[in-house]
């Protein structure tokens, strides 16, 4: 579930798990978005509580991609 979400955050997973940050490419500068913030933070919590956000997201994405696909029909 984790290496899907940092893909689709657009994030290491050593800055999923860890929240430090790599070296990033050239362009993505400014200030930090609310959502990295926040993935910053659940970096930070206990596993257990990694994995209850983690299954949430599951969760709400896939209820995302079923609302598409009826949206679609």
């Amino acid at each position: 579930m984790l290496p899907v979400l940092s893909e689709l955050l657009d994030l290491s997973f050593n800055e999923l798990l860890v929240g430090e940050a790599l070296a990033r490419t050239p362009g993505k500068r400014g200030r930090t978005s609310r959502l990295q913030q926040q993935i910053d933070a659940v970096a930070q919590l206990p596993k257990a509580e990694q994995r209850f956000v983690s299954k949430m997201l599951d969760n709400l994405l896939a209820q995302h991609q079923g609302q598409e696909s009826v949206n679609a029909a």
